[in-house]
């Protein structure tokens, strides 16, 4: 069977100031490690059964007709810092598909070897990020959170120096598109207001039709990045690292790096070991959002007439983000609560048992899986001090009798809102510990378990629990 991938390349027929033309660097032994075959089929891309065909392909080794690979030019603002130029530093986007959904998507390589992004880097990646993200990415799909696939991981025979020699990967990333923040911001830094617009038109066309000019691009940013980290924030998400770079103007999740989910709450939780800080602490990510989109209007303030109005509309427009989130945000908190009918105080209840989990170092996913099971009193056992929830479930209990649905009705509905499994820190940091002796039948289990996170999987019901004190991971580390 022939290898085809169907390209059609947007991006690539933009200005050549947007990107460098820049082929993948070929590795010494490619092997497949895992291939996303549904994603594939979704993508319209034929494979052949050939597996050494697929890692050659995956690697970067060959480029398939259609393919116009390229790295693209982009700046950011790292953890507050401004950078002028960052761009795809280990990175090359292999082209474009029209999926058999209609919707166009990237696909890119990462670990791909330098470009003329790299900088003092050497392009690679190594072992450990690559599956992390294959995990995480698929994961917070299987958990219908917008979000970057993996397609394929594929190892590279070759050598990765960090602090030590470690094993190359390549990892196959899908994309709505790879336009961020940081795209804006680097035409706007030079003063290019030709290519501010013909990126701003490109963004519009092919993520918001029905957005018009600088400031409907801008509202349908704050809409999608709004629903985007509410939804993180109800599975106990923290990106780790929301630099300008790292935020996508599609309102998808993009580079999980030091990214991790919580086991017992708190909103000031930080696992990320570049964060000395906790700018992009758990409960700052609303707060860092309203940030970076307030980066992205000023770099549009070029393409409106009248600079002193636009000042003011677009501060309007950003600084009603809160209310965007909020409203997302309650919505998230209702459904895992149960409440299907808005009561004034549903807000109140829920921030009331959030304020309780931390004081009482409680999980954030078995509690609320917990509650919602057939003895909802069974989320006691997660406090230190289980009294502590007495009085709220009693409180809760009466706003349930509020509603109109039966207690089964509730059960469902919640068990949809709550995971049962989500990519626990130290069980992906024991995938990568096996992988590292060659073992990748722990990534293929996990990775099975967590493509249901919503059904109870009795056989695999270890995979619920928290890190004993030994296996806790405390830190994330940048695929870098």
């Amino acid at each position: 069977m022939t290898f085809s991938i169907p390209f059609d390349n947007s991006y690539a027929r933009l200005p050549d100031r947007f990107f460098s033309r820049q082929a993948p660097e070929p590795v010494s032994a490619p092997r497949l490690i895992a291939l996303n075959r549904d994603l594939a089929t979704e993508l319209g891309i034929t494979l052949p059964e050939d597996k050494d065909a697929i890692a050659r392909i995956f690697a970067g080794n060959e480029i398939t007709e259609g393919s116009e690979p390229l790295a693209q030019a982009y700046a950011g603002h790292q953890f507050g810092g401004w950078v002028p130029q960052l761009g795809d530093g280990r990175a090359v986007l292999l082209g474009e598909v029209l999926g058999q959904d209609g919707q166009r998507r990237d696909i890119q390589l990462k670990g791909a070897g330098r470009t003329p992004y790299s900088r003092s880097g050497d392009g690679r990646a190594w072992l450990g990020p690559v599956l992390r993200e294959y995990i995480l990415s698929e994961a917070m799909h299987a958990l219908g959170i917008p979000t970057t696939r993996a397609l394929a991981a594929v190892e590279t025979g070759d050598i990765v120096l960090r602090e030590t020699r470690l094993p190359g990967a390549v990892f196959t990333r899908v994309a709505a598109s790879h336009i961020r923040v940081g795209s804006f911001q680097f035409f706007a830094a030079k003063q290019d207001v030709e290519a501010l617009q013909i990126l701003c038109d490109y963004a519009i066309a092919r993520h918001y039709p029905q957005a018009e000019g600088p400031v409907g691009l801008i509202k349908a940013v704050i809409k999608a990045q709004a629903q985007l980290i509410a939804a993180w924030m109800g599975v106990g998400f923290i990106h780790g690292v929301m630099n300008t770079d790292n935020m996508t103007i599609s309102g998808e999740t993009i580079d999980y790096g030091p990214a991790a989910f919580l086991d017992t709450y708190h909103p000031e939780k930080v696992f990320s070991s570049i964060d000395q800080f906790g700018r992009y602490a758990f409960g700052n990510q609303p707060q860092i959002a309203v940030w970076n989109i307030a980066q992205l209007a000023t770099s549009l303030l070029p393409l409106m007439p009248d600079r002193d109005a636009a000042i003011e509309e677009l501060t309007e427009v950003v600084n009603g983000f809160s209310d965007v989130f909020n409203t997302a945000w309650e919505a998230v908190l209702r459904a895992k609560l149960g409440l299907a009918e808005p009561h004034e105080g549903d807000a109140a209840l829920a921030f009331d048992l959030l304020a309780r989990m931390a004081g009482g170092q409680a999980d954030f996913t078995l509690t609320f899986r917990a509650l919602s099971s057939d003895d909802p009193a069974r989320a006691r056992a997660y406090f230190t001090d289980p009294t502590r929830l007495d009085d709220w479930l009693a409180q809760w209990q009466a706003r349930l009798a509020q509603e109109a649905r039966t207690d089964e009705a509730r059960i469902t509905a919640m068990q949809a809102a709550n995971p049962a499994f989500i990519p626990r820190n130290h069980r992906v940091e024991e995938v990568i510990q096996a992988a590292l002796t060659g073992d990748y039948a722990p990534f293929h289990r996990l990775n099975e378990v967590l493509s249901r996170p919503f059904d109870a999987q009795a056989a695999h019901a270890a995979y619920q629990d928290p890190p004993e004190d030994h296996e806790r991971v405390t830190r994330t580390f940048c695929g870098t």
